[in-house]
């Protein structure tokens, strides 16, 4: 047989040459004994004849191992991959043969998705349980060819298995997979059931209940569970379902033992799995409508009964979309009687009422679905209203319910989120733009430092030299109100009492308003204490009274200033619905005017930056930009409330400071001149080469040894290089390694080396991002005095 087989296998010409073979061995070898015999007469040589032809057929045998075995396909007892692996794609099972020895000759890609290691199915088994249930799957299958069992794997996964033996000796095994998303699905009907899907469906007047195999409750909707038990927090998890319930002569079903609304109920049953009876079921139930109501007129009174007693605004239409019914809340709302009314359209102003004649319409003859549709009412044409609509099935004449909802809160708050999102953006804007700015500013500033050195107050360049810095500090000025907006600015935080910051700027407040202008001061009592910059508050009123002073120069009528202060406590914020803002304890500041009002469709727009109603050249549009940024940096909230022809309001919210407030401390006045020369080596690391060179140059000039770096990493191999630096000066915002990095490296090799950043934004927000301590901070933009200053100051409190 295994001789017989190669045979088999051989191709047409390779068969020719074997016979060919034979019968030159029978020529040869045979022939030549045969004649032999005949010649001498003796047949004895019939045994040499038969010896010849064994040695024939082995010569043949010999033949075809030697020279044809090797020219055979080498694929001719493996099956073709190719056509194997297009067989077994399915996109609804996964399928793997192996042999006995495991070896995977084909597999689907669904099971690679599933398995990507490329294992069989028994190399996943982790448990000791699982592997005894596929050690007997494969011992079932070796004996009886087939096995079918089910699987689940730690992920939650469930799957059919199907094996199979199969092959010319029966060596290799079909695996079959098929996900059961059986369990999961009802897992998921549970969460559902048992969350805010259940409102939904109460709503609808359908109750829900999940069984498992055996009929018991797995979960059921909150209302099932109070009809049957009458109490809201009961529960009917794991009864019988059936026996829940109870059947009358004509074979309707009502809940045993119910509390109230004792009615027959529809049941439908939903298989969770068509094709297993034994699966987890969705039991849905229904009130059936009594025979007494199935007149349509009979349920337009029962529903419009039911509605007529709701606080809520409803209304319900026809088929043909006249009004029907409309209950006290609608009537009052849209202030029209329903005598007065055929259709909903007209509730609404007139270029509105095409679009909702056309929704009761499109959801009065369509499938029954809800939607929405803004609209403005006759009554309150300013005011935008929402009315939804639904569209309704099998209740009578009934074709859609109309409830109203005012958007006016709503849409408030979504003024303010678009107003908050929009300063927020400009604000980010506006401070990279300032950062940016302050670099520059330095290096005029700097060198206008270095030319006034080589110059003397009569020379011809000097008076120039100065305009030039005078703008430099005014430009200077307009970076800080831009910082100021975006909350990025130097402030210096101190625990003080409103009133004080007040009294120190009355004098100028009355100087600023002039004598047509009254002035009145109100405190309250028990002011709680606040944690703000004082000299950035006093830049708050000042640019308060001075717009209300603008405001009110074109009134005829008494021209009045009023500036108080209040404490607002956790009831207060509460009661307020006018100004919203966290819960907790308040210092209120309020400046109010009597002036001509601004207009609502200003109000919203009054603390971007740039924006003014005042001529041009007159107003820079920074004034209440940066009032908004000083408050919310200081963690207050400031709004705006205005009444045309009455006046404007702004109310300012400061959190009161809960700590105890700090003792002064005294200070040690040092002469600067005394500060401005000094002798030491510095390292300057900054990025932008006109700041990096000026600042170099001052510190030169003021008697300091002076190494230059460009960014963190140059600066780390010059400290390593350089033993005796007295001073690292620093910008915060570089390229690759930042400043507060820097320092940190340094600090490792020299844990005493001073550190003085300089930067464009503010001190205490980059205070809280550096974890550094004992670090000295200088703003840009800076003068050489300024940079000179700073760097005596920390030297000296090194020694």
């Amino acid at each position: 047989m295994k001789f017989a087989l190669p045979f088999y296998f051989l191709k047409k010409g390779q068969k020719s040459i074997f016979w060919l073979s034979i019968l030159i061995v029978f020529i040869f070898l045979f022939l030549p004994f045969f004649l032999l015999e005949w010649f001498l007469k003796d047949y004895r040589l019939s045994f040499l004849f038969l010896i010849t032809i064994l040695f024939s057929i082995l010569f043949a045998a010999s033949f075809y191992r030697l020279f044809l075995k090797n020219s055979m396909p080498s694929t001719v007892n493996l099956p073709d991959l190719a056509l194997l692996q297009a067989i077994i794609e399915n996109d609804q099972e996964a399928i793997v043969i192996n042999d006995r020895s495991g070896k995977i000759w084909a597999a689907s890609s669904l099971y690679t998705q599933w398995f990507p290691t490329l294992g069989d199915p028994s190399e996943f088994a982790e448990s000791p349980s699982e592997k005894a249930l596929f050690e007997q799957a494969l011992r079932q299958v070796w004996r009886n060819g087939i096995s079918l069992f089910t699987w689940g794997r730690d992920t939650g996964d469930r799957y059919k298995i199907s094996i199979q033996r199969a092959g010319i000796h029966n060596n290799y095994l079909i695996w079959r997979l098929i996900q059961d998303n059986t369990a999961k699905l009802s897992k998921n009907i549970q969460i559902l059931i048992e969350g805010e899907i259940s409102t939904s469906l109460a709503e609808a007047g359908i109750m829900t209940a999940l069984l498992d195999a055996q009929g018991h409750i797995l979960t059921a909707s909150p209302i099932l569970t109070f009809r049957q038990t009458g109490f809201p927090d009961g529960s009917i998890v794991g009864a019988d379902f059936m026996s829940l319930f109870e059947s009358d002569m004509n074979g309707q079903y009502f809940i045993k033992g119910a509390v109230e609304n004792k009615s027959a109920l529809r049941l439908v049953k939903v298989d969770l799995d068509r094709n297993n009876k034994t699966s987890d079921s969705l039991i849905l139930m229904m009130d059936e409508i009594s025979g007494a109501l199935r007149n349509s007129k009979d349920i337009l009174d029962v529903i419009c009964s039911m509605l007529s007693i709701l606080p809520y605004s409803l209304a319900i239409t026809g088929q043909d979309g006249r009004l029907l019914f409309m209950n006290r809340a609608m009537v009052q709302t849209v202030s029209m009687s329903r005598q007065s009314v055929l259709y909903p359209s007209d509730w609404v102003v007139q270029e509105d009422k095409a679009a909702v004649a056309d929704a009761v319409h499109r959801y009065g003859a369509g499938q029954p679905l809800s939607g929405e549709i803004s609209v403005r009412l006759a009554s309150k044409p300013e005011e935008t209203i929402v009315l939804m609509l639904t569209g309704t099935r099998h209740l009578g004449g009934i074709a859609v319910v109309i409830s109203l909802r005012e958007s006016g809160a709503e849409n408030q708050i979504k003024q303010q989120m678009a107003q908050a999102t929009r300063m927020q953006a400009v604000g980010q804007l506006a401070g990279g733009v300032a950062h940016d700015f302050n670099n520059i500013l330095t290096a005029i500033i700097g060198y206008c430092d270095v030319m006034r050195m080589r110059h003397v107050p009569g020379d011809s360049d000097y008076d120039d030299i100065q305009q030039i810095r005078h703008n430099s500090n005014r430009a200077a000025a307009l970076t800080r109100q831009l910082l100021a907006f975006s909350r990025q600015q130097t402030m210096r935080p101190q625990i003080l009492q409103l009133p004080d910051v007040i009294s120190e700027i009355s004098n100028l407040l009355k100087r600023l308003l002039g004598e047509k202008i009254l002035l009145t001061v109100k405190h309250g009592r028990n002011l709680g204490l606040v944690r703000a910059d004082p000299g950035q508050l006093e830049q708050v009123i000042v640019n308060l009274a001075v717009n209300a002073r603008d405001a009110m120069m074109n009134s005829r009528e008494q021209r009045h200033l009023t500036i108080q202060t209040q404490p607002i406590s956790v009831e207060d914020v509460h009661k307020n619905t006018n100004h919203s803002i966290p819960a907790g304890e308040y210092t209120a500041l309020i400046i109010s005017d009597t002036g001509s009002g601004i207009p609502p469709e200003i109000l919203s727009k009054i603390f971007e930056p740039f924006f003014t109603t005042k001529e041009v050249g007159k107003g820079t549009g920074l004034g209440l930009a940066t009032v908004y940024g000083i408050v919310r940096q200081s963690g207050g909230f400031i709004f705006a409330d205005s009444e045309m022809g009455v006046g404007t309001q702004f109310t300012i919210y400061l959190p009161v400071y809960e700590g105890v407030a700090p003792q002064k401390q005294i200070e040690v006045s040092v002469e600067k001149s005394a500060l401005l020369w000094g002798s030491g080596k510095i390292l300057l690391v900054e990025d932008e080469e006109t700041v990096r060179n000026v600042a170099g140059f001052g510190l030169k000039r003021q008697g300091y040894d002076v190494l230059t770096a460009e960014n963190g990493e140059e600066a780390l191999s010059l400290l390593k290089d350089n033993s005796k630096i007295d001073l690292l000066i620093s910008d915060v915002v570089m390229p690759g390694m930042d400043g507060p990095t820097l320092g940190s490296e340094a600090r490792k090799l020299r844990p005493d080396l001073p550190v003085l950043f300089i930067s464009g934004y503010a001190e205490e927000q980059l205070r809280r991002s550096i974890s550094l301590e004992h670090v000295a901070f200088l703003p840009k933009p800076f003068s050489i005095q300024d940079l000179a200053i700073a760097v005596g100051k920390v030297l000296n409190a090194k020694e």
